[in-house]
């Protein structure tokens, strides 16, 4: 199957990075443009997003999200990943360490990791979200989508919302349903003892302070797995990070990368 990609900036040092649910490419725009010379951004639009064809619903879902990373890996990479994404670039670190010189996970959906850690915090989670889950057993994508976005989005209300961007976020509500035994069941052994040991690579950690709880609690079982991992809390900023506050993403990664 053929993806689509798109490349940022024509510096010599090669950066691959991956985008969240819902979301496609171009959603790196703003922080590549904030991250100035010297980089080439390769990005790609996951299955279902962008311009990319839509998933089949056959076979794993993030086992060919991953396998597009994969092919876009072509050599040692500085790996960015936001939210889903983060998870795809935990994974290819975990499988191909020498070709990821330096790892960044912004708001890692890593709830299988929080369960097992903190199995109460996902509980409330879940509570929080009935809702979404409502939606989703009555097939009322677009509520199910107004219900999602309202935890994941960038804070701009529902109504507020283009009806073109609201429909494109319904029409791939069911990717979040796809990606469920990867997040929250660890279904690709990321758990699994010794799994995250041969990623010996720098490790930045990002969250917002206004995200949801169980970023933070994310963050931590990944620290206490993988700890050369520095973390650091954006002030103001939620989920969508990348996308709301670019300069201050950018920030931390450059400085990040300047001591790799």
């Amino acid at each position: 199957m053929q993806y689509h990609s798109r490349r940022y900036g024509k510096g010599p040092r090669q950066v691959l990075a991956i985008h969240c649910t819902l979301a496609h490419s171009g959603a790196w725009r703003g922080l590549a443009d904030a991250m100035g010379a010297g980089l080439t951004i390769h990005a790609y639009d996951m299955p279902s997003h962008g311009k990319s064809p839509d998933w089949d619903g056959t076979g794993d879902l993030h086992d060919l999200v991953t396998a597009w990373g994969h092919d876009m890996l072509s050599e040692p990479m500085d790996v960015i990943g936001h939210s889903f994404g983060a998870i795809v670039a935990l994974r290819l670190a975990a499988e191909a360490p020498e070709r990821v010189r330096s790892l960044t996970l912004i708001e890692p959906v890593a709830f299988a990791f929080v369960a097992a850690d903190d199995p109460a915090k996902v509980e409330e989670y879940r509570l929080r979200n009935l809702d979404f889950d409502a939606a989703m057993q009555a097939a009322d994508k677009m509520q199910a989508a107004r219900s999602f976005n309202r935890g994941w989005g960038n804070g701009v209300p529902w109504d507020e919302i283009p009806e073109q961007t609201r429909q494109y976020m319904a029409d791939r509500i069911d990717f979040v349903a796809g990606s469920a035994p990867a997040v929250q069941r660890d279904s690709i052994g990321l758990l699994k003892p010794g799994a995250l040991d041969v990623i010996k690579c720098p490790v930045l950690l990002i969250e917002g302070d206004q995200s949801d709880g169980t970023i933070a609690a994310a963050n931590s079982a990944i620290q206490r797995r993988i700890p050369q991992a520095e973390r650091v809390v954006l002030e103001g900023a939620g989920h969508m990070a990348p996308i709301t506050h670019p300069e201050k993403v950018a920030a931390e990664i450059r400085r990040f990368l300047d001591a790799v």
